[in-house]
Formats: C-alpha cells, sequence, structure tokens
C-alpha cells in the first residue's frame, strides 16, 4: 500500500473512530452528530492550521531583511523546486526543532527554533529545510494537520464520555442504539490509544519520505542525517514544551523521553532514519559516477 493511500485510510480510520463514538454516546443520533462535528474539524485545519500552530508556538515571522542567510537558504530551495516561497518564523526556544505547517504550497508555513540555529552548520540547515519543504511538496502539511485535530477531537470526545458515565449516560435504553455503559468503558479506554496508533503510523510514514525527497532535493543525505544527530541528542538535553497533539509535526519529536513515549512515539527511530539516509547517500553517490 503507497502512502497516500495508507494515509487516506488511516484518516478515515479516524473519522470513523469519532462517529462510533458518537453512536456510543447518543445512538444514531449522535453518529450523525459526530459526522458533523469530525467535517468541522477538518475544515477548520484545513483552512487555519498554520496559524493556530505557529500561534500555539509563539513564532514570529522572518523577513529577508530579517535573517537573509535563513530566508536565501529557503528561497533557493523554493526556486530549485518550481515552488512558491513559504512564510518563515522562528520559535523562540533553545530546543533545536523545526516544522511546517499550512494547507498547501501556496500557503505553507516553515518554523525552526532559535536553538536550532545555532546548534547546527549551514550545510545541515540547508538539509532540515529541504526535509521541510518535502512535506510542503509531499503535502504532509496538510495531512498532519488533520491527523493532529481529529486525534485531538476523539481524546476529547473520550473525556465527555467519561463525565457521561459520572452522570447517568450509559445507562439510556440500547433501542436508541448506544453500546451501553459497557461500550462507553470500552470506548474510553480503547479510544484514545487507537487515535494515538493512527496519527503515530501516518506520522512515521510521511517522515521517512521526507528525508528520502529532502536528501534528494540538496543531494546531501550526509547532511541531513548528521542535523538528525545533533538534534535529537541536544533536544533530548533541552526538550521543547511542545503538545502531543502536534509532536509529529516536528523533525525530531520535541517530548522529553520515556520509556512509553519512544514506544508511541509519533517519529520513526533515530537510527533507521539515518539508515536509509545512508543507502540515499550510496544511491546517488553510484549515479554520480
Amino acid at each position: 500500500m503507497n502512502n497516500t493511500l495508507r494515509t487516506t485510510v488511516l484518516l478515515a480510520a479516524l473519522t470513523g473512530l469519532i462517529v462510533w463514538i458518537g453512536q456510543l454516546l447518543g445512538g444514531a443520533q449522535g453518529a450523525a452528530t459526530a459526522l458533523v462535528f469530525a467535517a468541522v474539524m477538518n475544515l477548520g485545519s484545513y483552512w487555519f492550521s498554520d496559524r493556530i500552530v505557529i500561534a500555539m508556538y509563539g513564532g514570529q515571522e522572518i523577513r529577508e531583511q530579517d535573517d537573509p542567510e535563513l530566508y536565501a537558504i529557503v528561497k533557493t530551495l523554493a526556486q530549485q523546486n518550481q515552488m512558491p516561497m513559504p512564510r518563515l518564523f522562528r520559535i523562540p526556544s533553545e530546543s533545536p526543532n523545526a516544522f511546517a505547517t499550512g494547507r498547501n504550497p501556496q500557503h505553507a508555513a516553515v518554523a525552526v527554533t532559535a536553538g536550532i540555529q545555532r546548534l547546527l552548520t549551514r550545510r545541515e540547515l540547508q538539509g532540515v529545510l529541504a526535509h521541510e519543504l518535502a512535506h510542503v511538496i509531499n503535502r504532509d502539511i496538510l495531512i498532519g494537520s488533520i491527523a493532529a485535530t481529529l486525534a485531538g477531537a476523539v481524546m476529547m470526545l473520550a473525556r465527555m464520555a467519561q463525565w457521561g458515565m459520572l452522570f447517568g449516560g450509559g445507562r439510556r435504553d440500547e433501542r436508541d442504539g448506544g453500546g451501553g455503559a459497557l461500550g462507553l468503558v470500552v470506548m474510553m479506554i480503547l479510544a484514545p490509544l487507537a487515535a494515538m496508533l493512527i496519527q503515530m503510523a501516518i506520522s512515521r510514514s510521511r517522515e521517512f519520505q521526507a528525508d528520502d525527497t529532502g536528501a534528494r532535493l540538496v543531494r546531501d543525505p550526509e547532511a541531513l542525517a548528521s542535523a538528525l544527530r545533533k538534534i535529537a541528542e541536544a533536544s533530548a538535553a533541552v526538550p521543547l514544551d511542545a503538545s502531543p497533539q502536534t509532536a509529529h509535526m516536528f523533525i525530531v519529536n520535541p517530548l522529553r523521553a520515556s520509556t512509553l513515549r519512544n514506544l508511541f512515539s509519533t517519529h520513526p527511530p533515530l537510527e533507521q532514519r539515518i539508515e536509509r539516509l545512508q543507502r540515499v547517500a550510496a544511491e546517488l553517490g553510484h549515479a554520480a559516477r
């Protein structure tokens, strides 16, 4: 199954999960309401994802006169790939990281932290920015934003179910189509876990693809591999104060490491990413010869 089809299936599964929760909470009427709710959440994330995520992290827009070197790197990469110049933002954090957001290449934004600019060489930073532009080219930014929104909606509905149990919502007549108290208990346990697994699966496949595409854009996989090593090490020492719902958007998982978070990480293991980049480097090296 290719990435596009896999992502479509997974997003459909998230939407289906929301509808299922609605059915358990309110029968057929609840399912219909949940479907409308999912559609509204999708539309909201489609139109406003860039503004919402940038604002969450206090992003400050960077214009050419503010940082000519950074602007030039992104502008050159955009021109080489015949895509519009994305808006640039700096996140005021010493934790090194970067992400892209927006609904399409015409409305894309790339954000870097202050820490990543201090940590990386120009060559490594170019590899990171190529990775982020690859997300734009591959339309990952829209997919990731919708996945984050729907996963957040599942968590919110699961919390609503908990309150419903407290106030007797699980005792409805099963003729209404609801799942009763047992169904609500099962849903409260499984729904957040399922949302996390679906979001994780979307992100992991997309990170591999962005690594591959970005490395080929600059024909320098070693630079991206070196940057990933540095970012992962420094980010572990200085974690970013990030929301779990948006963690998958960053080039390296910004959350503080733990056994549970490593198990359900939205990012592939660093060793696997570097191994794949090394294979791309060998392939490009053979092609050059």
